[in-house]
């Protein structure tokens, strides 16, 4: 039985979207079922393997982005009840550079190894966590970049919102449109509710930061830098409404904190710890 969901977000770039699917498709069909989120493209630039299209005049305009797609992916896979068929979700964006191997069935290995991970985070080769997971490939963290996450759908029960609009605050809160800091605030649930968040170098994913550095005007976004500036600012300011916080800083302190407590209550996990 397959038992993960891969769900890989597009926005104006299919060819980009198909070769991912197509190279996951390749090495992993045996673990993983693929599903494509159109987040607002020109009908011209839908991938020829999308399943949902997001289409209503907010999503053409301003795209989903990561939380939002996601939102809408698992809102979907409810409605057409098929979110229960499977025990992980590995949510790509389509910039993701993967292995040419059975990463998913690795992937899926560790999380059935380790029942307390919620998330996983393949691991990126320039991340300075890289440096944490040479003698053990497998830490729990208390921050975690977040363009390639499994997570297991028994936490996604846990802490999953229902009210409507479901694409916006489904598992992310979409309402924090960029992104800037929704790791930590979903790092922090699984703590908080007694799960815990791993990276492993087991498996490798990179982000190709080419496509926004180059083709920004095709994706209908904002340039790499205009849109790290705005990704900043409007994560800072729902920092500061929703939790009075004023800096990144204070955001993965307070996870910190959850993560301190999680390894009182499991010492039997500690040899995971930082």
């Amino acid at each position: 039985m397959i038992k993960t969901a891969t769900i890989i977000l597009n926005r104006n770039l299919p060819k980009i979207t198909d070769d991912l699917f197509k190279k996951i498709k390749k090495y992993n069909n045996k673990y993983t079922d693929l599903f494509i989120v159109d987040a607002g493209s020109q009908k011209k630039l839908i991938s020829k393997n999308t399943t949902w299209i997001a289409n209503w005049k907010d999503a053409k305009k301003n795209g989903l982005r990561f939380a939002r797609g996601i939102n809408y992916a698992l809102d979907q896979m409810l409605k057409e009840k098929k979110f229960y068929k499977y025990e992980y979700f590995l949510f790509l964006t389509n910039d993701s550079e993967v292995q040419k191997k059975p990463f998913v069935k690795k992937l899926n290995t560790i999380l059935k190894k380790n029942p307390k991970i919620a998330i996983l985070s393949p691991c990126s080769k320039k991340w300075g966590e890289k440096f944490f997971l040479q003698k053990n490939k497998l830490k729990f963290f208390w921050y975690i970049h977040c363009n390639a996450l499994m997570i297991r759908r028994e936490f996604i029960e846990n802490i999953l919102n229902k009210k409507k609009p479901a694409y916006i605050n489904l598992l992310f809160d979409g309402n924090n449109f960029r992104g800037y800091g929704l790791e930590s605030e979903l790092i922090a649930k699984a703590y908080m509710n007694d799960w815990a968040a791993a990276i492993t170098s087991e498996v490798w994913v990179e982000e190709n930061e080419n496509y926004l550095l180059n083709q920004n005007e095709i994706i209908r976004t904002e340039n790499f830098n205009k849109n790290l500036k705005l990704y900043i600012e409007e994560g800072l300011e729902w920092m500061k409404n929703k939790y009075g916080f004023r800096s990144k800083w204070s955001i993965q302190m307070y996870v910190k904190k959850f993560y301190e407590a999680f390894f009182e209550n499991n010492p039997d996990l500690k040899k995971f710890k930082l």
